[in-house]
């Protein structure tokens, strides 16, 4: 039971989002700006981000469907997120983005964990200021997402295909539309 009025059997984020809409639109436009932009990162790299983030951080809500979104990002291979979650170092990703997931890593546990030497590591793999900014945003920004999450014990639940469910419509649509109207799930009886 979450630990402020939302309806019954409203998942996650979508829960406090529909009670509290004036702060709805500006949380779905940080997730917009980082999630959707294909500028330095493509899509699918910054769900596996916000996925890899939200998994060390145990929120399960979040690490659900936005695993489910990177999973559907990466359609050819949507393993890579579990694979990215157990050992990003041994994924089957690039060097640039096995050095931009150690840097997210480090900004989960703390800004200043971020090293020069992490940095010129994802420099030498190809990445630009766009990148490690992106990076250190989405990492941050997750942190926040999480902790809103369950320090309003929200409901995550069981449902493996509810998550794939929105994980899709947002991988294909976005954030920018309502979550209460949009994300169309069907409310639990738990």
């Amino acid at each position: 039971m979450a630990h402020i009025f939302i309806p019954e059997g409203i998942p996650g984020i979508v829960g406090p989002m529909m009670m509290y809409p004036d702060t709805e639109g500006p949380l779905n436009a940080l997730a917009e700006a980082l999630l959707r932009s294909s500028v330095s990162l493509k899509p699918a790299e910054r769900e596996l981000i916000a996925t890899f983030v939200s998994r060390r951080n145990e929120c399960v809500f979040c690490a659900s469907t936005h695993g489910a979104a990177a999973r559907h990002l990466y359609a050819e291979n949507p393993s890579v997120v579990d694979q990215v979650c157990e050992n990003p170092e041994t994924a089957p990703v690039d060097e640039k983005l096995r050095a931009l997931l150690a840097i997210a890593g480090k900004v989960q546990q703390g800004g200043r964990n971020v090293t020069a030497g992490d940095v010129e590591r994802a420099r030498r793999a190809g990445a630009d200021d766009r990148a490690i900014h992106d990076t250190v945003l989405i990492a941050a920004a997750f942190c926040m997402f999480n902790r809103y999450v369950d320090g309003l014990a929200t409901w995550a639940p069981d449902d493996a295909a509810m998550y794939a469910q929105m994980g899709a419509k947002l991988a294909d649509h976005g954030y920018m539309r309502s979550v209460a109207r949009d994300m169309s799930v069907e409310p639990s009886n738990n």
